[in-house]
C-alpha cells in the first residue's frame, strides 16, 4: 500500500512541477548565457530567414557569430556556418547562395574579413576575395550575376599582392619588377613609423580608434561565383582619396549609385550628401545630384526611377532635428521630397536598451511595396518602435504594427508583401516574428532565449505620465522588485539616459531588471529632450542643456515617492554619457541622494569641446565655441558646482573612451572630490570605448553591472565593501 501511495504521490510531483517550478531572480552573470540576433535577412520566396546569431565566447571577453537560418512556415532553425566570425549573410536574388563575410584565423588572430559563398543546395562555404584589408558591405545586384563590395587597400598595397592573390592592380599601379636570373639579396625591410602625424580636427572615433585617412573605402565588384571552382578576379570601380558608401545598385544592374564627400575638412559645416553613380564597366564617376543634409542608405523603388531614405534637415540648426522619410528622382539634380514633414514622430529611430545585438551589424532601410504607392518604415513613437506604412505621394500613415514593443530590425521579401521583424519588449532580449500580409499578427520564429527565461522571475515595468514643472507630460517606467510588496518602503534608483536625444521605452534592460532583482525600485524617465515625441519636446533644451530636464526628472522621483513604497533616505541615482553629465548636475543641485554613480560622463563642457570625437557643437548645442563664450560653457558644466556636491560618487570610465573622454569629465569631478574629501571612487575599465554597456567585453558588462550596485549597496542598503575604501581594515 506505502509503495502504491509513494507511486501516485511521485506521479503527481512530476506531473505539476513544470507547471509550479520555482523561478530565480535574474542575475547580472545571466548576460554570459545571453542569446541575441542581428541582422535578418529574408529569402527572395520569403520561405526563410537568415540571421547573424550571436554568443559570448569561451573566454568570455568577447563574441562569437555564426549564420542561421529559420523556416517562415515551421520555425525551425538550422545553423549554416560555424563561426566565430561570420556575419552580414545576403542571399542572391534566385535564393540559391547566401553571400556572406567572414574574418579567417591565422594563428589563432582574425585576418581582415573576406567574402564568402555558401550554397543552398549544401556544401562546404568558399572564399572567393583575398584583398588585403579586407571585404566587406558586400550587395548582389538584381540580376544576381556581380556582388559589389568595399575596400580600402591602396594602389601600392594591391600592387604589392598582385602576383599571389586574383586582384589586378588598379590603375596608375606601378607593375612589379621582373625577377632576374640571380637575384640581389633583398633588403632588410625598411621600419614603418608609428609615430601619427595629425592635420584633422577629427582624428579619432570613439569605437574604431584613431582614423586611416590613407585608406579610404571604396566600391569593388566581382563576379558571383557558383562553385568553389569558379576563378573570380574583383575589379575596383572607384578610387581617389574620399571613401565611398551607400552603395545602391539601379535596377538593370548597369550601374551603381553611391555617396561620397570630397570636402577634407567638413565636420565644421552643416551635413550634406553628394551622390554619384559609375558604370559597372568602369570609367570616371559622375555627379548626380547634391542635397543639404546626411542621409541613410537609399533603398529603390520597383521600377528604379526613385529612392526612399531617412534624413535629417539641417536648416534650422537645432539641437536636435527630428528625422523623416524622404523620397528622391534618380535624376540630375534632383531634390528630396520630405513624406513626413507632418508626421511628428522620429522615422527610423526607436528606443534604447543595453541588449541590442553586440556585433551582427544590420539595418533597417524603408521598404516599397510592388507597386511603388507605398513605402514601410521604423518610426518611434513615446517609447516604442513599430512600423508604419506611408503612402509614397502624399506621406499619409496607416500602422502595421502596434504593441508595447520595440521592432529593432526588419526586413521583407522583393515585393514587400512579407516582413520578417526583430522585436524586443522588457522581458525578452529579441527574437524574429512573421507577417505574412499586411495588418497580420505577427508569427513568432525564433526562442532563442526561452530556455533561460524560463527559469527567470523577470516582470514588466510599469508604465507612468506624470505632469512637470511647466505643464508638460513625462513619460516614465517603474521596474519593481519581484514580489514586489506594496506595503513595504524600497531603495530607488534614477536611471538617466543619455544622448541626450534618445529614450528608453519598451525594450529589454538587462541593467533595470537586475536592479530591481536586487531589491531596487528602478525609475527610468524619458525628460524633456528625448526622442520619440516630437520635433519640439526633442528640440527645447537647445542651449539649455542641462537644465530643465533636470526639473523633469526631480518631478518624476517626487511622483514615485508619492506612491508611498520608497525610503526616501535611500536615494540613488545614475547615468552614462548624458545621463552622466545629468548625475553630475544633479548632485551638484540637490542633497537629496545618498549616493551617485556618473558613467562616461561630462563634467567640463570646455574641456569636452576640445577633445570628444566630434566638433559641430555649435550652433546646434552652443551658439559659440568656448574661447568666444566662456561664460556659458561655465554655466552648464557640472563641475562649476563642485562645492555643492555632498554626495558619494562613483565613476564608470572606459579608458579607449573617445566620445566622453575620461579627462574632460570623471577624472576632474574624482579628483576634485578627493580634494573635498567627499567619498569617491573611480573605476576605470581597459581598452573599453563609450560602448561598454551594450558592447564592451562581456567580463567588463558584468562587472560594470557589479560596481554600480555594489557603490549603492554600500551607501543605500548599508552593505560594507573594502574596495571602495581608500585603507581597507
Amino acid at each position: 500500500m506505502r509503495s502504491r501511495l509513494l507511486f501516485v504521490f511521485l506521479s503527481i510531483t512530476i506531473f505539476i512541477s513544470p507547471a509550479f517550478a520555482q523561478k530565480r531572480n535574474i542575475t547580472e552573470k545571466d548576460l554570459f548565457n545571453f542569446v541575441w540576433i542581428a541582422d535578418p535577412q529574408v529569402a527572395p520566396d520569403g520561405s526563410r530567414v537568415a540571421f547573424v546569431r550571436v554568443t559570448v565566447n569561451q573566454r568570455k571577453d568577447g563574441y562569437d557569430t555564426a549564420i542561421w537560418t529559420v523556416s517562415t512556415s515551421t520555425g525551425d532553425s538550422r545553423q549554416l556556418t560555424a563561426g566565430p566570425r561570420d556575419s552580414s549573410p545576403r542571399w542572391s536574388p534566385d535564393g540559391k547562395f547566401i553571400c556572406f563575410v567572414r574574418s579567417p584565423e591565422k594563428d589563432g588572430r582574425p585576418e581582415p574579413p573576406q567574402l564568402f559563398m555558401l550554397s543552398m543546395d549544401g556544401g562546404e562555404a568558399w572564399q572567393f576575395t583575398s584583398l588585403p584589408r579586407g571585404a566587406g558591405g558586400s550587395q548582389w545586384s538584381p540580376d544576381g550575376k556581380m556582388i559589389s563590395f568595399a575596400n580600402g587597400a591602396t594602389a601600392e598595397e594591391l600592387a604589392k599582392a598582385k602576383e599571389t592573390l586574383p586582384v589586378p592592380a588598379p590603375p596608375g599601379a606601378q607593375p612589379a619588377a621582373s625577377p632576374s636570373a640571380s637575384p640581389s639579396p633583398k633588403p632588410s625591410p625598411e621600419r614603418e613609423s608609428d609615430v601619427r602625424v595629425i592635420t584633422r580636427a577629427v582624428y579619432r572615433s570613439n569605437d574604431s580608434g584613431y582614423l586611416d585617412f590613407k585608406h579610404p573605402s571604396h566600391i569593388w565588384i566581382v563576379n558571383a561565383p557558383r562553385t568553389g571552382e569558379d576563378k573570380v578576379t574583383p575589379k575596383q570601380l572607384t578610387s581617389g582619396r574620399s571613401s565611398d558608401g551607400n552603395v545602391t545598385w539601379a535596377k538593370d544592374s548597369s550601374r551603381i549609385y553611391f555617396v561620397s564627400d570630397h570636402r577634407d575638412e567638413p565636420y565644421y559645416e552643416l551635413g550634406q550628401t553628394d551622390v554619384y553613380f559609375i558604370s559597372v564597366s568602369g570609367g570616371q564617376a559622375t555627379k548626380l545630384t547634391s542635397f543639404d543634409m546626411g542621409a541613410a542608405v537609399f533603398s529603390v523603388s520597383p521600377d528604379g526611377k526613385k529612392v526612399a531614405f531617412y534624413a535629417s534637415t539641417n536648416k534650422p540648426v537645432r539641437s536636435y532635428t527630428e528625422p523623416d522619410l524622404w523620397v528622391m528622382d534618380l535624376a540630375p539634380d534632383a531634390q528630396p521630397k520630405n513624406l513626413t514633414a507632418d508626421f511628428d514622430w522620429d522615422l527610423g529611430g526607436g528606443v534604447g536598451g543595453d541588449n541590442s545585438a553586440p556585433r551582427g551589424g544590420g539595418g533597417f532601410p524603408p521598404t516599397w511595396s510592388a507597386d511603388g504607392k507605398s513605402i514601410v518604415a521604423l518610426y518611434g513613437k513615446e517609447g516604442k518602435a513599430n512600423l508604419g506604412r506611408f503612402d509614397a505621394a502624399t506621406g499619409r500613415e496607416t500602422d502595421v504594427t502596434t504593441g508595447n514593443q520595440a521592432v529593432q530590425s526588419f526586413r521583407a521579401t522583393p515585393d514587400g508583401s512579407k516582413c520578417a521583424l526583430l522585436i524586443s519588449t522588457p522581458t525578452r532580449i529579441g527574437d524574429l516574428f512573421w507577417m505574412d500580409k499586411p495588418g497580420a499578427t505577427p508569427k513568432q520564429l525564433t526562442h532563442v532565449n526561452d530556455e533561460l527565461f524560463s527559469k527567470l522571475n523577470l516582470t514588466e515595468p510599469e508604465e507612468i505620465w506624470y505632469t512637470s514643472f511647466d505643464g508638460k507630460k513625462i513619460q516614465t517606467w517603474v521596474q519593481k522588485p519581484p514580489n514586489f510588496d506594496p506595503n513595504k518602503k524600497y531603495p530607488l534608483i534614477l536611471n538617466i539616459h543619455g544622448g541626450p536625444h534618445a529614450a528608453y521605452g519598451w525594450v529589454f534592460d538587462h541593467e533595470f531588471q537586475w536592479m530591481a532583482a536586487k531589491g531596487y525600485v528602478v525609475l527610468y524617465p524619458n525628460p524633456r529632450g528625448s526622442t520619440t515625441y516630437g520635433q519640439e519636446f526633442g528640440n527645447i533644451i537647445q542651449y539649455h542643456y542641462p537644465g530643465d530636464d533636470y526639473k523633469d526628472l526631480m518631478f518624476g522621483v517626487d511622483e514615485v515617492i508619492k506612491r508611498g513604497f520608497i525610503d526616501e533616505k535611500k536615494l540613488g541615482v545614475t547615468g552614462g554619457s548624458g545621463g552622466g553629465l545629468l548625475t553630475n548636475w544633479t548632485v551638484g543641485h540637490t542633497t537629496r541622494f545618498a549616493a551617485a554613480v556618473a558613467q562616461r560622463d561630462i563634467a567640463s563642457w570646455a574641456d569636452w569641446w576640445y577633445t570628444a570625437d566630434f566638433t559641430l557643437f555649435q550652433p546646434s548645442w552652443f551658439r559659440a565655441a568656448p574661447f568666444e563664450d566662456p561664460e556659458d560653457f561655465k554655466a552648464r558644466s557640472p563641475i562649476t558646482y563642485i562645492n555643492d556636491v555632498k554626495t558619494p560618487m562613483m565613476f564608470i570610465l572606459g579608458e579607449a573612451d573617445w566620445r566622453t573622454p575620461t579627462y574632460s569629465g570623471g577624472e576632474e569631478m574624482f579628483r576634485a572630490l578627493k580634494y573635498k574629501k567627499i567619498p569617491t571612487v573611480m573605476v576605470r575599465f581597459p581598452n573599453e570605448t563609450h560602448e561598454l554597456s551594450r558592447s564592451g567585453q562581456p567580463w567588463h558588462r558584468i562587472e560594470r553591472l557589479q560596481h554600480i550596485v555594489g557603490w549603492f549597496d554600500k551607501w543605500l542598503m548599508g552593505v560594507p565593501n573594502p574596495e571602495y575604501e581608500v585603507a581597507p581594515q
